[in-house]
């Protein structure tokens, strides 16, 4: 059997994805503005938006982009946290037949730069907090129009005060001066023109969506309105057996992951409108205190999609204990490993085991995932979803037997077209019969399920042993001591290189050498650490996905 998941597939559940039912995702949210239209769908720091609202806020938005008049095609870049103007710009750049390129917030001057050209972005629209970082390479780029929002921009007399705390009371927002037209102005420019709606197609390009950059230089991944609408219908049937529980109930979705990210944007924003759902925004989810102050007030949260380091900061705040979910119904992990030991501790406290799942920003993200009727942690990444085939590769292309790790390879309607502008790189990591060659390291077990091993780029040799990362840190994790840890490669003259561990004690009474004894009692020699080093944080992705390239940098 080819596929020796689909024996483990859910009742209901098809094998196969069927024909899209829309001809482009712009289709797609029309047809959940009207079928939706009276229900509340955002919750931004306490103010809602009904789908009525942001069908008029998005249309006026994508009127303004057409009164700017813009090639079909244009790229229109976004830098935004998780507030109702990213949704609103987001979709009113999809409605105007624009391609929406998500920039990571937390940005610097010069990785801003690189994707504002990369790109080709003709118009930038962003918050105030990071006008800043624009202004240091404003004249660098080929942005001709750029659009500004303050903090509080559409939440009325609320805003007013969130604005005036946010600039003299937490002067969060550093000084800034450059031509711009406020997001409100745009909004009123676009309402005086007629929207007029473009021909757009299922081959059409959606998103430029840029990898992370975990391991290397950042690349826009080019998904198609087909890409993503494949994507969106893949999980929402495979999420349906978990959800029967709540038929007749609006789903209350809970986006503390950046919606600039491929996982929350398909996941939070894009299923949701699909489900009628409301999403509640987080805009700060690193500011832990005030993310569990929000979620004691929503008791309503159904689906928490969530990243290891999220969920190990919330379990470790004693207030957090207090918090009731009694209606969360599907907790999904993803972007980088879930922890055994945060899974085990997450459902003791929520009653909701950690679906565990598996993507990537070139499959519009979601490959592989749990079923949510899982009971417990499972510890992989669970089964290709509908329409989905994964296979393991060695590095001569060759299929390896079940239980082998190699190269997770995969093929489906929610692959990407290539990278933009990048030919090369695009040839490099697809194969001949048009298979995605991820670059991280897995295996299918005997039971059909896909089991994560770790990056390609991140693996170790030691004395010609592989070892991988994310084994190591799985083991620190477990010490009584360690709030986190990450593991990498150096150089060894002997050995070819080493592991070195950089760990973040939450008991600074221990030490090296108490490390070292425990890695020697639970990892066999070629996998302990030869050297530790004590740290106060880890770097990490606005996803909270530990960077181990910037560990690698403080080696040289």
């Amino acid at each position: 059997m080819s596929k020796p998941w689909l024996k483990h597939y859910p009742e209901g559940v098809p094998h196969e994805l069927g024909p899209l039912s829309h001809s482009s995702l712009s289709e797609f949210i029309d047809e959940c503005f009207e079928r939706f239209g009276s229900r509340q769908l955002i919750e931004s720091m306490g103010t809602f938006f009904s789908y009525r609202e942001i069908n008029r806020l998005s249309t006026d938005f994508a009127s303004y982009l057409q009164s700017l008049q813009l090639e079909k095609g244009a790229r229109v870049a976004l830098m935004y946290p998780n507030v109702v103007e990213y949704v609103i710009a987001m979709i009113g750049t999809l409605r105007a037949g624009c391609v929406v390129v998500n920039i990571n917030p937390l940005y610097t001057a010069r990785e801003l730069e690189s994707q504002l050209l990369d790109s080709g972005a003709s118009v930038l629209v962003m918050m105030e907090n990071f006008a800043s970082t624009y202004q240091q390479i404003k004249t660098q780029t080929s942005v001709k129009r750029v659009v500004v929002s303050s903090p509080g921009e559409l939440l009325g007399i609320k805003g007013h005060v969130i604005n005036w705390v946010a600039r003299h009371v937490k002067k969060i927002i550093p000084y800034w001066k450059f031509p711009h037209i406020q997001f409100k102005e745009a909004l009123s420019i676009g309402r005086e023109h007629t929207f007029v709606r473009p021909q757009i197609g299922l081959d059409d390009i959606a998103f430029l969506q840029y990898t992370g950059g975990t391991t290397g230089v950042s690349k826009g991944a080019v998904l198609l309105h087909r890409n993503i609408l494949s994507n969106v219908m893949q999980i929402e049937s495979w999420l349906t057996p978990g959800l029967k529980s709540r038929p007749d109930h609006q789903l209350v979705f809970l986006c503390a992951l950046p919606l600039t990210h491929i996982f929350a944007l398909t996941a939070c924003a894009l299923l949701g409108l699909a489900k009628g759902g409301l999403l509640v925004m987080v805009a700060n989810p690193r500011d832990i205190t005030g993310f569990i102050k929000m979620l004691s007030k929503h008791p309503n949260i159904n689906i928490f999609p969530g990243v290891n380091t999220l969920f190990h900061a919330l379990i470790h705040r004693p207030e957090f204990k207090k918090v009731k979910l009694p209606n969360l119904l599907v907790t999904i992990g993803g972007g980088m490993a879930v922890h055994k030991k945060t899974a085990d501790h997450w459902q003791a406290l929520t009653g909701v085991p950690i679906a565990q799942g598996y993507g990537l920003s070139e499959t519009s993200p979601v490959v592989c995932v749990n079923s949510p009727l899982e009971k417990h942690f499972t510890g992989h990444i669970g089964s290709p979803i509908p329409g989905t085939d994964v296979v393991i590769l060695d590095d001569d292309g060759v299929v390896l037997p079940q239980g082998t790790a190699g190269e997770i390879c995969i093929r489906g309607p929610q692959v990407m077209a290539g990278y933009w502008n990048n030919l090369e790189e695009t040839r490099h990591c697809m194969t001949a019969d048009g298979y995605f060659k991820s670059g991280d390291i897995g295996l299918i077990t005997a039971e059909g399920f896909v089991q994560i091993v770790d990056r390609k780029k991140d693996m170790i040799v030691v004395a010609g042993f592989k070892v991988f990362p994310n084994d190591v840190e799985d083991v620190l994790s477990q010490m009584s001591g360690i709030k986190e840890s990450a593991v990498i490669g150096v150089p060894h003259r002997k050995l070819g290189e080493i592991v070195k561990a950089f760990v973040v004690r939450s008991n600074h009474h221990i030490t090296e050498a108490d490390v070292m004894q425990y890695s020697k009692d639970n990892l066999p020699s070629y996998k302990r650490p030869r050297k530790i080093v004590f740290v106060n944080e880890l770097p990490k992705s606005n996803v909270g996905k530990i960077l181990r390239r910037e560990l690698r940098h403080l080696e040289h």
